[in-house]
């Protein structure tokens, strides 16, 4: 062969080896007229916790806020906009309701199944998802099997053509223990076929090569320690991206789009933060895909849409723009949660210099509700959804409803458990205090032994309650009154304790310890100033309310105060413990879960090191067994122990709570006087209930 007929040859050989992505894709090359144009749209979803359906397992009601069948229908006008699209998932997608507690625990899918949000995923034609935290509740075995994919760990069995994903799963920060190679492909490159417009306004098919890596934050090794201790690494995000991102650039990617199942935080960076995207977007990346936080981002456009999050809106100006929906300069979306919102950034690709570059002053970022239209009218479930998953969907019912051999004579709700209603907290807490007792007494070790003089509390955080919009309440056994007793389902231990995958945990700490952890609590709250007459809002921010852990001691022997008026770190008073001050140097044991104990929530000084007992049985399972064993659960004995009030205040405005609205006979019930009226609807769907601090 002459030297002139072979090195053609030789190139074209080259460029295709360049051109193979970390999943074997090959990348086409294109001849493209300098100048071109290409519009596109990447849509993302995020957080969808196996909400497929508009439906409430707990509740056992239809919800039209949520569920992927309505998403479906945004997605389905986005692509009709854009033609040009690539639909994405930020993670969080297995867990969440009892549907995926189902077929994860109860009736397990099997190698030859697909989890039901794989399902409607696949017919939705995803083209690419990353992994969320949540993903690792049920273990690495059950993780690799629903995704088919071998994460090169000895004892993680390799799943072999088992049902999953049709689409590439990626995550580049996650690394086998040994291997320090990643579990998931890092990258994946997915060749697009789109139209784009020549310089002469003429039509012209190109190939796009789309970039995605994924990323989770380091703190599953805390969340998730009893299934990934020893087994998995996490590296930071940061550092991970500027390795991948010119790897991807190198093998052809045009456009790098980050799924960063993280939020928004403006701390110096870190390699152990939890929510590093903002420093993400530095690493030469064209977009970034928000989730973890279930918030909106940007700024919601449609009428009457609510405002953005506090958390969100006190970010540094120059670093985010929640009005464009940029992060240091690079377009971000963030699609709330549970289906609730499709994340939409439209961008525009101009062919220069032999590459596509974004015009970053022609994108346009939204997070695009159901009411969209109109501000008024909720999109229309896609009917073709629904059938996909009807089985799954009726054998979910009958789980749910099976009786748990318990009768109550309460509500047990969380309407109000920001201003001291615990009817949904006290008998979490009742639980988690009975097995610590019951453990440390049978135990053999001499050390736990030893503990047994030491008094036993319990936390427990009132985990629906608002966080997901104005039906995301507990609300256990709704109607039911002394005179009627009504009998609980196993649907129930999960509406008061919604993280199936959290173990029970016992710390040991010091009074100065539970101060702290108080006063860490108590940062729910906003500063209310006594003096001002304009509206305040008790609670700005749902976004952390797993945060606000509620304490308690049997015999409500543990009480204290919150001073709404002080700032962050100085709001607990007059805590006490058997009618005594609780001093800095009294030992206590805290029942609490495996999040918390290994340092979720950023608890001074609760970080893994003051655990004395890890139990290897759920909160939630502990729940439903001290349900079972107390067989009738009443208020007197399980829901009216207030173990905190505020520190009286009187305000010279309006001092209002956020909650579901018609509930005002919920507090009443219950005697809970401090709410005194309800009020308008906020522009997310809560009422404006006003609240009487003197109380």
């Amino acid at each position: 062969m002459k030297r002139a007929n072979w090195l053609p040859a030789l190139m074209s050989i080259a460029l295709a080896a360049c051109g193979s992505s970390s999943n074997n894709t090959t990348i086409p090359v294109n001849t493209i007229p300098e100048g071109s144009l290409l519009k596109l749209a990447l849509l993302e979803t995020t957080d969808l916790h196996q909400n497929i359906l508009s439906y409430d397992y707990y509740g056992l009601k239809a919800d039209t806020s949520l569920g992927l069948e309505r998403t479906a229908s945004l997605i389905n006008a986005a692509r009709s906009e854009n033609p040009n699209n690539v639909l994405l998932d930020d993670g969080d997608v297995i867990q969440g309701t009892l549907l995926g507690d189902y077929q994860a625990v109860a009736a397990p899918v099997t190698c030859s199944g697909t989890m039901a949000i794989h399902k409607v995923m696949n017919a939705l034609k995803f083209d690419g998802a990353g992994i969320g935290n949540h993903e690792f509740n049920y273990g690495l075995n059950f993780l690799s099997q629903i995704t088919n994919t071998d994460f090169g760990i000895s004892d993680v069995t390799k799943p072999v053509n088992c049902g999953a994903p049709t689409f590439p799963v990626v995550l580049a920060n996650v690394v086998g223990a040994s291997s320090q190679k990643p579990i998931f492909n890092p990258y994946s490159i997915i060749p697009k076929q789109f139209n784009a417009t020549k310089p002469d306004g003429s039509a012209m098919s190109v190939t796009l090569n789309v970039g995605i890596l994924g990323f989770v934050p380091p703190q599953i090794m805390d969340w998730d320690q009893k299934n990934l201790a020893g087994k998995v690494m996490v590296n930071g995000v940061v550092e991970t991206a500027n390795k991948y991102v010119p790897e991807m650039r190198t093998k052809g990617a045009d456009l790098v789009v980050a799924l960063s199942h993280g939020g928004l935080d403006a701390s110096p960076y870190s390699p152990k933060m939890e929510n590093g995207s903002l420093h993400l977007a530095t690493t030469g990346i064209d977009a970034l895909m928000l989730g973890h936080s279930h918030l909106i981002f940007p700024k919601a456009k449609e009428i009457n849409a609510p405002a953005i999050d506090a958390s969100l809106a006190a970010l540094p100006a120059s670093l985010v723009d929640t009005d464009k929906g940029l992060v240091n300069g690079v377009p971000a979306v963030m699609a709330q949660s549970w289906g609730r919102r499709l994340g939409i950034i439209q961008m525009v690709l101009k062919y220069q210099g032999g590459k596509w570059v974004v015009q970053k002053d022609l994108t346009n970022v939204e997070a695009r509700g159901f009411k969209y239209k109109d501000g008024n009218t909720i999109v229309d479930a896609d009917a073709s959804i629904a059938p996909l998953v009807d089985t799954e969907h009726k054998a979910t019912l009958a789980y749910a409803t099976q009786p748990l051999g318990t009768t109550t004579d309460f509500e047990m709700s969380a309407y109000f458990s920001l201003v001291g209603d615990v009817t949904a907290i006290q008998i979490v807490n009742q639980a988690q205090i009975d097995y610590v007792k019951s453990f440390i007494a049978s135990s053999t070790d001499a050390t736990i032994a030893s503990y047994k003089t030491i008094p036993v509390i319990s936390c427990s955080a009132p985990f629906k309650a608002g966080r997901n919009g104005p039906t995301d309440f507990t609300d256990v056994a709704p109607g039911a009154s002394p005179s009627a007793l009504i009998g609980l389902q196993v649907r129930n231990p999960g509406d008061l304790y919604l993280y199936g995958n959290n173990n029970l945990q016992a710390v040991k700490i010091k009074g100065s310890d539970l101060k702290n952890w108080l006063e860490t609590s108590a940062k729910q709250f906003a500063q209310i100033d006594p003096a001002k007459t304009t509206e305040q809002d008790l609670v700005p921010s749902y976004g952390t309310i797993y945060n606000y852990d509620v304490f308690y001691a049997e015999n409500n022997a543990l009480t204290y105060q919150i001073d709404v008026t002080k700032p962050v770190g100085s709001r607990i008073a007059n805590l006490t413990y058997a009618g005594k001050a609780v001093a800095d140097s009294d030992d206590f044991i805290v029942a609490t879960n495996d999040y918390r104990a290994g340092g979720g929530g950023n608890v001074p000084g609760i970080d893994g090191s003051k655990t004395i007992i890890k139990s290897p049985d759920a909160s939630q399972a502990i729940v439903s067994n001290f349900l079972k064993k107390q067989g009738k659960i009443t208020l007197a004995n399980n829901g009216s122990a207030q173990s905190w009030s505020f520190v009286k205040a009187t305000t010279q405005g309006p001092v209002i709570l956020r909650s579901a609205p018609g509930k005002l006979a919920v507090a009443s019930a219950i005697g809970l006087s401090r709410v005194k009226s309800e009020g308008a609807l906020d522009a997310s769907g809560f009422a404006k209930y006003a609240i009487d601090l003197s109380k």
